[in-house]
């Protein structure tokens, strides 16, 4: 790098604090303007597109500003992002639309069972400072999967690499853009499937010409979008309700509310007590096997993730990527302390205006959303008034009141729904709609470029064309971005599982795949190739087995492992003979429990398949123990490198070039 651009980079980063405060004091000012119009008549539809679009655009002008030629530039962003704007790129990273939009939801549903979740995402951070983080940054990669062909020496072992590093993050990726087309398709009145591919349109711009360098500077402006979106609703709510503007102060108020409606519920005949799910039990969703193996899964999916891990290559330090990991606890710490309050104040809002309404005279929010087959009222998709008074007269007895065994909402859109719910302003839904849609877009780039990174750089440049000139790697690994993206944004058109599922297979795969061959790479020396190479097929290969089969054929294996009845997805609780329903033709639409999309299908020892990681990585670090115990410890230089990645100070150990 020249001394000029040098000079150049320098000054940029010493301005950083200046740019994203002004950044921010005009997007909050940008709000009060949509604000102002909608009370001068601008019609919801134009204020949902102005919200949009004005964000994508400052997205995709940071991702063309920052485009770049350089290698080091484009995988790790220069290695020169200081650890408090690392720490917020990271939260932008790390808070995807599941975070985002079926996180709230799902505590919504679950109630104290959704904790689960919390917990295990935010603890992950704890392993990631502690256990990989900071010797990845020593080690001098690029991705992953170059640490793992250095340690364990060869292609093999990188190969393996990407297959997980492609696994997890293809998954993620998919409801990262998935979020991006239900968000587009409802505030842009466009259809589901356009919507999707609109969506990727900007997730390329922000990622595609700059690569991390891109990447990094237009999450940080994304965490800003979507953390004022997301708290303001609820600081609205409960300054309205209870006179505190700190939602986290008022939770305890909101859930007395919600114990107390629920009671008066059952006792008006609105719910039944065999229908409520009481906010505050445990354990009645998830057994306490699933509670607790969903959090371990989650924790140790978060330090094993590859685009988590990747953030980390790009601070000037291994202190600095100590000390943003601690950053983006905090930052992830804003959201995730506040979902269990935005949940109780949706739940609220849906049982004071929305349980008991008048089926004839519910508001026309409802019928935007179930349009969208999102919500049913009396079992039918409440498209419009004229279906829900129908689908409901169908029903013998029925009061002509929405009661809560009629009312059903898709998970992932509480988020969004709520300020509709609770009769706020448009512009409001607008901003929480920019705040998912940054959400989903911070990830997806973040995954996309995992991705596209692992096959240029591990599979391209490394094993088939090693002396490839600088331009030839960045043009094929922005195509290959391009090809990926479109094959997930192909793949969320067909509108898979919800959100939380589809992450929680990531995770899982991601924990089974990675952590005992990093984990094991930097705590002991004696760790060899084959142990590594042989720990990561037996581990991913037992947890990718167990969710395709759990998944997609729940009858199978059922003799061997003693399960003679179909389990309830959630409780584990018997539901019918698994022999009976598996025999007859059309099973999954004859069962729809079997289809469920919080089940993710308990499986043979009654855990849920996106806790499949519990399985494999016990496995994969018992399989790396005893193998390399087998075999010849690793040479003496290698134990050096190892001796080396783990001193905080010091040589970086993979030298990289500066081209």
């Amino acid at each position: 790098m020249s001394t000029e651009a040098s000079a150049s980079s320098s000054d940029f980063i010493k301005n950083l604090g200046k740019m994203y405060g002004t950044y921010t004091g005009g997007f909050i000012l940008f709000i009060l303007l949509l604000a102002a119009m909608e009370q001068f008549g601008v019609p919801n539809r134009i204020l949902g597109y102005l919200f949009v679009f004005f964000t994508l655009a400052v997205y995709a002008i940071i991702g063309v500003m920052t485009r770049t030629a350089q290698v080091s530039e484009y995988y790790v962003a220069g290695r020169r992002v200081p650890a408090f704007y690392n720490g917020m790129a990271t939260g932008a990273d790390w808070m995807s639309a599941a975070s985002f939009v079926g996180m709230a939801g799902t505590l919504f549903l679950l109630g104290y069972d959704g904790l689960a979740w919390v917990l295990g995402w935010t603890g992950g951070f704890v392993l990631v400072s502690i256990l990989i983080g900071p010797y990845l940054r020593k080690f001098g990669a690029y991705t992953v999967p170059d640490f793992l062909s250095f340690r364990y020496g060869g292609n093999f072992a990188r190969s393996l690499g990407v297959i997980v590093l492609v696994a997890c993050s293809f998954t993620y990726v998919t409801a990262q853009i998935y979020g991006t087309g239900l968000i587009a398709s409802r505030f842009l009145g466009m259809q589901f499937e356009l919507a999707v591919f609109a969506g990727l349109v900007g997730i390329l711009l922000c990622a595609m010409l700059g690569g991390m360098r891109a990447v990094t500077w237009t999450q940080i402006a994304q965490y800003v979008v979507l953390i004022i979106a997301y708290l303001t609703p609820i600081v609205i709510l409960s300054t309205k309700k209870y006179g505190i503007p700190i939602p986290e102060l008022t939770y305890g108020q909101a859930i007395a509310e919600i114990t107390a409606r629920e009671q008066q519920m059952v006792a008006t005949g609105l719910a039944t007590v065999a229908g409520l799910k009481p906010h505050i039990s445990p354990f009645i969703n998830y057994s306490p096997l699933n509670f607790f193996a969903i959090i371990l899964c989650m924790m140790v999916g978060t330090a094993s993730l590859p685009h988590i891990l990747m953030r980390y290559f790009t601070t000037p330090s291994v202190r600095e990527a100590r000390q943003s990991v601690a950053w983006s606890l905090l930052f992830i710490f804003l959201l995730y302390f506040s979902a269990p309050a935005y949940a109780a104040f949706s739940k609220l809002e849906v049982y004071t205006n929305i349980i008991g309404a008048n089926v004839s005279a519910l508001k026309p929010w409802i019928f935007n959303w179930g349009e969208l087959g999102l919500i049913q009222i009396c079992g039918k998709n409440a498209g419009s008034i004229d279906a829900i008074v129908a689908a409901c007269k169908a029903i013998a007895g029925h009061p002509g009141v929405v009661r809560l065994q009629d009312f059903v909402i898709n998970t992932d859109v509480i988020v969004l729904s709520t300020p509709e719910i609770a009769g706020l302003p448009y512009v409001i839904s607008g901003l929480v709609a920019a705040g998912g849609l940054a959400a989903a877009l911070s990830t997806a780039d973040g995954l996309l470029l995992a991705i596209a990174n692992a096959l240029s750089h591990d599979v391209y440049y490394k094993m088939i064309d090693p002396n490839a000139p600088t331009m030839r790697r960045l043009t094929v690994a922005r195509a290959l971005l391009v090809v990926v993206a479109v094959i997930s944004a192909a793949t969320a058109a067909t509108k898979p599982a919800d959100i939380l599922a589809m992450v929680g297979w990531a995770f899982s795969l991601a924990m089974a795949g990675n952590f005992p061959a990093l984990v094991m790479g930097v705590w002991w020396k004696r760790t060899t190739s084959t142990g590594a190479i042989c720990g990561i097929i037996a581990g991913f290969g037992l947890c990718l087995f167990y969710l395709v089969v759990s998944r997609y054929f729940p009858g199978a294996g059922v003799k061997f492992f003693g399960m003679t009845s179909l389990l309830n997805p959630v409780t584990g609780a018997p539901l019918v003979d698994v022999a009976k329903a598996m025999a007859l033709p059309n099973a999954m639409e004859s069962f729809p429990t079997l289809a469920h999309p919080l089940a993710n299908k308990v499986g043979w020892f009654n855990l849920n398949n996106i806790a499949c990681g519990l399985l494999g990585t016990p496995l994969g670090f018992a399989v790396i123990y005893v193998v390399s115990l087998l075999g010849k410890e690793p040479s003496k230089e290698m134990q050096d490198y190892v001796d080396e990645i783990r001193k905080p100070r010091g040589r970086t150990v993979l030298e990289e070039k500066t081209t």
